[in-house]
Order: structure tokens, then sequence, then C-alpha cells
């Protein structure tokens, strides 16, 4: 007799944990550090203990490019290829009334490996230039994806009115381990970083529990944790969530931290009928990011002013 179990998410979008990393259980060259919080002999869930925090602030991006091109210049022998790219960052503030938009702002970049970029004015943006290290589409790329992260800490610093403020930020934490406070949020697992034992646990969370803390690296480092959200589901990822936090932190702070935002994560989970990547993907998330997509703007609009200012309409 075969039994299966359906990943809740929908079909459109990648499974909640990677084939491959099902397959390759515990072949991780990930440096691990799994005793932070307890032996690695003594896994098991952990339930949270204390309060969530008072306020937290949720941190997303979206990206967008909105047209890849060439850059010319008179002082290179050829034309570099480039991209046009449209990219937003906003805050949402959750708390005992509600939750609340705090910001939203949108930029627009013009990037290649061209120390010539030149910014590109239409009637209805400015592309402002910035330099990438190569002319790679992966370099091009990190460099888009350095711009949003840097806006997103940005927001995140002007707009925390406390200093005991939590913040959640959407993807890994790397480049915002500084920021005190911060967890990073991820809703998809394309490596399988635990050995077998470990990788056990995590699939025998129930909602609302968490695995216990530990230390990771790969080309960098941060402490993390898994974490179950409310899901109806079977399937031993099914509602599974990772968090990353700074680490520098001390292993106290990291467990306190981790309670508080596990307690804070239950009441945002997504709901199945209203989102395809739910329970993951948190009503804050979901609902900033289709806000933040509005905001880009016409992606055809863009792509025909962008053509109108390089002289080919």
């Amino acid at each position: 007799m075969t039994a299966f179990t359906v990943d809740p998410w929908d079909p459109g979008y990648a499974a909640a944990l990677a084939v491959e990393a099902l397959s390759e259980l515990g072949a991780t060259s990930a440096e691990l550090v799994l005793d932070v919080e307890r032996p690695p002999h003594e896994w098991r869930p952990v339930t949270p203990r204390g309060e969530p925090p008072r306020t937290l602030l949720v941190a997303d991006g979206v990206r967008r490019i909105d047209a890849r091109l060439w850059v010319h210049s008179e002082e290179e022998p050829m034309p570099l290829p480039g991209i046009a790219a449209s990219y937003a960052a906003g805050i949402v503030r959750c708390g005992p009334e509600g939750a609340d938009l705090v910001a939203v702002e949108v930029n627009r970049t013009l990037i290649s490996a061209s120390p010539y970029t030149p910014e590109v004015k239409t009637p209805h943006a400015t592309y402002h230039p910035c330099q990438a290290a190569d002319s790679s589409m992966e370099e091009l790329s990190l460099a888009l994806q350095r711009q949003v992260t840097r806006l997103e800490v940005e927001l995140a610093v002007r707009h925390r009115a406390r200093a005991d403020d939590m913040l959640l930020v959407d993807g890994p934490l790397r480049g915002r381990g500084h920021l005190p406070a911060t967890v990073g949020y991820i809703k998809t697992h394309h490596t399988a970083y635990l050995p077998a034992p470990q990788s056990a646990v995590v699939a025998a969370l129930a909602p609302g529990q968490r695995t216990p803390v530990f230390l990771m690296g790969t080309s960098w480092r941060r402490h993390a944790w898994y974490v179950r959200l409310p899901v109806a589901s079977p399937a031993p990822w099914a509602g599974i969530a990772r968090c990353e936090a700074g680490a520098d932190l001390p292993a106290e702070e990291v467990v306190r931290l981790a309670d508080a935002v596990t307690l804070a994560l239950l009441p945002l989970a997504g709901v199945d009928y209203k989102d395809p990547r739910a329970p993951q993907n948190l009503v804050p998330i979901g609902g900033l990011e289709k806000l933040l997509r509005h905001h880009l703007g016409d992606a055809q609009l863009l792509y025909r002013a962008l053509r109108t200012a390089g002289g080919q309409d």
C-alpha cells in the first residue's frame, strides 16, 4: 500500500520544501552548531514561553526588471549589458490595535558594469545609475537586491519608534544582522541544513512550536530556528518557516527572541482561501507585497518610456 500527502501550496509555486532537499537530507556543507539552546541528543519541539512583542514591524521589498539594455560609451570598446529596474520597500506596524502601513518608498535604477552608466530621465520616472562588479546577470541581479535591502534597512531605522520594537524582514537576514531585535523570515526551503535526527524534530513540530536555536554558517553566519504555523495539512514540512537572528547575539537573547517571534507569528499566519502560499506568507507580508507591486507602476508604460529615452521610438 502506498501512502502520500499533498503539499498545501498551490502547484504554481515551489513546494514548501524542495524535493532535492528531502533526497539529500543531512548532506549539507553548512557549518552547524546544534547545542546553542540544548544538546543535539536532547532536541525536541519547543513550546514558546513569555509574551509576543507589543510592536512588530514587518519590512518587505519587491523588485522588477523594467527592461534589459546595453550601455554604450565612447570610452569603452564595446557595449555592456545592463538592466533598468524598479524597486519598492515598505513597513507595516503590527500591534494590539491591528496593523497599519507606516511607509512605502519606490526607487528606479539603471545597473551595469560600466563606470559610465548614465542617469535616464523619462516623463514617468528617473532611473539612477548603479555600477555592478561585472556584466553577468547574476551580478546585475545581486546589485539590484542590495539596493532593495538597503532601502528596507533605511525605512526600518527611520520608522522604529522604540529600540525594543521587533523587526521582521521577509527573507534571509543577510545585510541586516546588525539591526537590534531583528529576525529574518524565510518561507521556502531549498536546502535541508539539519542532520536527520534534528530534521525529524522539524517534521514533529505542532502548530505554534519551534525547534531549538542553532548556529549555521554558509557564506555568512547566523542563528536560526524553525517554526510551524497553524496548518491543516499533514505534509511533513507544511506550515514550516525558518527564522534567523544575528550570529553575535548571546544565546539567552536569541532564545528570548525566538520565543517572542514565534508567539507573534501565529495570529499573522496566512489563510489558504486567500493566499496560495499560506500559512507561511503572513497576512501583513502578502498585503504589503501586493501594495508595493502596485506602487511600481505600469511596466509597459515604463518600458515604452525607456525605449523613447533611448531613441528607439
